[in-house]
């Protein structure tokens, strides 16, 4: 069965249209004109659109920040079109159940806004995905409700598309009456639109149809001439199914022919990290050389497809799946403990009941020998999970310290190019998000190093609290300069036995976190005083302040309770939950609390003799 193409066009709210260039760059330059924020997220959006054949990460980084901005202003269309998105970068990389969640989520968002158009466009890419998944009852499901509901909608736009991906994907559920009457429905639909992607796609469907009713020569050649114009008109995509479908024809008949479709194919989406596409094209070619008993040909395709799952499983890593499969388990173990805890029961009740039947006693046996078997089950599990986590943790660590270098190494070179005076501004953009990203990623990589340790693993020595204290102001007042804040500091003379390395990060990141939520021209004030075998710090801001409902969660290490600074500046959510393990491990106490007026303070407690 043929795996589809084309279900990257998802219009979102907007008509038809190429992702041109120019549009882009328009975009581009109007974003620091906006000040309107429900504007901003349609033009994140539309650039996540825009950006999915050229560069699907870039759609994944806009069509996040949309959801962000719109889910703090509660903007139900950009959540909804930022979903859509995610679910594009998702099936593009080839993880569908990501690609389901997302695309269902925004389905459900379009349905309440009552949108019509885009519901019909997010029923066709579920059903699309469900076949990619071999589900294909599921598949047709969707697919006939889109068919049917597409024919209602006033903009009928989206129709040409849903007729074109279901003959495309079920070409035997229809007639073959009923398919030339549909593929010149689509025609004119597309034609009325002057939508040149579908009317290129829809020559594919007519080439097939020649092939498959005896005129094989003339769809054969049709076939060629679609994919030379998907090509030409630089529908890359657009084009993977016609080379697999232009491959798979000739097989049989010209091998050679066949095998320079696919591997064009592939140099095509390799180009463009079409992950999906690229697994498929390289699994055909290490069959047909395998079935050769050209080995040496076969092993270097299957290298490429060990590449291809290797990059998946990143994917799968950096989009949190790890964290899902675990809090899948958790379910499972209280699910256990709920079994267990019913069985307890019933033997109690079984027992009392033990003076009606003497048979009753061996039930009881039974229930206990039960009981006992589930709970050295649970034990298991949470043996497992525990192993698990502490796996995870030390494979992020790995991950973590290999990536310091490479992203380093891209940070500098962009720093270094935009120092060059010949550079346009398009190549200056485009630096500055690479510099961007990347220090954020430098941030990130050091966050995750800190991650999970012990008492026993701090290596402490005598620290001048009152020195590390001047240290840490003096590190970050040029960055509390740039927003004209003042730093006031306080302290007395103590010495704890403690890591000057572990404090210090503590410190920083508290006078950092008020650098950043605190408007320009604030006063931040970090003082240290001393109160029988305690030392206390805190760090006072006047910022935005934290709202009652994020509470405790802002010292959770996986929260979804982060904000963006008062200047824009990228949060990441684990500075705070890796403090309080540095303080925790220090025997100290953590906490905060919101001012009368405005802002927030931070307080650490640190005992004397935390390191003995």
């Amino acid at each position: 069965m043929k795996k589809l193409s084309f279900f990257c066009l998802l219009l979102l709210t907007w008509n038809i249209s190429f992702a041109q260039s120019s549009e882009l760059k328009k975009i581009q330059a109007s974003l620091p004109k906006i000040s309107d924020s429900l504007q901003y997220v349609d033009r994140l959006n539309r650039m996540a659109m825009l950006l999915y054949e050229k560069n699907a990460d870039s759609t994944f980084y806009y069509a996040r920040m949309a959801r962000e901005i719109a889910n703090r202003h509660n903007y139900e269309q950009g959540r909804a079109d930022a979903m859509n998105n995610l679910g594009v970068f998702f099936d593009i990389k080839g993880n569908f159940q990501l690609a389901l969640k997302y695309y269902n989520q925004g389905y459900t968002r379009y349905k309440k806004l009552g949108d019509a158009t885009n519901c019909v466009q997010s029923l066709m890419n579920i059903g699309m995905v469900y076949q990619e998944m071999g589900k294909d009852d599921r598949a047709l499901r969707r697919y006939d409700l889109a068919f049917r509901q597409s024919e209602k909608l006033r903009n009928d736009s989206i129709r040409s598309l849903v007729i074109y991906n279901y003959l495309l994907s079920y070409p035997d559920h229809f007639s073959r009456d009923s398919t030339h009457y549909y593929i010149n429905v689509a025609q004119k639909i597309a034609a009325k639109y002057k939508d040149e992607r579908t009317l290129v796609a829809i020559d594919q469907l007519i080439a097939d149809d020649l092939i498959k009713h005896g005129n094989r020569a003339e769809g054969l050649a049709l076939l060629k001439q679609t994919i030379s114009t998907a090509i030409d008109k630089k529908l890359f995509y657009v084009s993977m199914d016609m080379h697999i479908d232009m491959g798979q024809q000739l097989e049989a008949t010209d091998p050679e022919q066949s095998i320079h479709y696919y591997k064009q194919a592939l140099a095509i989406a390799e180009n463009n990290d079409y992950l999906y596409y690229s697994e498929i094209l390289v699994r055909k070619l290490f069959e047909i050389y395998n079935a050769r008993k050209d080995y040496a040909a076969a092993a270097e395709y299957s290298k490429k497809l060990i590449e291809i799952h290797d990059k998946e499983s990143a994917l799968s890593r950096e989009s949190g799946i790890d964290y899902i499969d675990y809090a899948v388990k958790d379910e499972e173990i209280k699910s256990l403990e709920s079994r267990y805890n019913y069985q307890l029961a019933l033997s109690v009740l079984a027992c009392i009941a033990f003076v009606l039947a003497i048979s009753m006693i061996i039930s009881i046996r039974k229930h206990l020998k039960r009981t006992k078997r589930q709970n050295s089950q649970m034990k298991k599990a949470l043996s497992a999970l525990e192993q698990s986590q502490a796996d995870n943790t030390r494979m992020i660590r790995i991950v973590a310290h290999d990536l310091r270098n490479p992203i380093g190494g891209i940070h500098a070179i962009a720093s270094m190019m935009l120092e060059e005076p010949d550079r346009s501004e398009e190549d200056r953009t485009m630096l500055e998000l690479m510099k961007t990203s990347g220090q954020n990623s430098l941030d990130l990589v050091d966050n995750l190093l800190q991650l999970q340790f012990s008492s026993e693993q701090l290596k402490k020595e005598p620290v001048d609290i009152a020195e590390m204290l001047k240290y840490c102001v003096a590190l970050l007042k040029s960055k509390a300069d740039v927003k004209q804040q003042q730093l006031n500091l306080e302290i007395v003379t103590a010495i704890v036995n403690a890591s000057r390395e572990k404090l210090s990060r503590v410190i920083s990141n508290l006078i950092a976190n008020a650098i950043k939520f605190s408007p320009n021209g604030a006063r931040i004030k970090i003082k240290m005083t001393q109160k029988e075998q305690k030392i206390r710090i805190l760090v006072k801001d006047e910022g935005i302040g934290i709202p009652p409902e994020m509470g405790e969660k802002i010292f959770d290490l996986f929260t979804e309770a982060k904000r963006p600074g008062t200047a824009g500046e990228q949060p990441f959510g684990m500075g705070l939950a890796i403090s309080k393990q540095i303080v925790e491990a220090h025997n100290g106490k953590i906490w905060f609390e919101n001012n009368n007026s405005s802002g927030t303070t931070f307080f650490v407690d640190l005992p004397f003799n935390s390191g003995n």
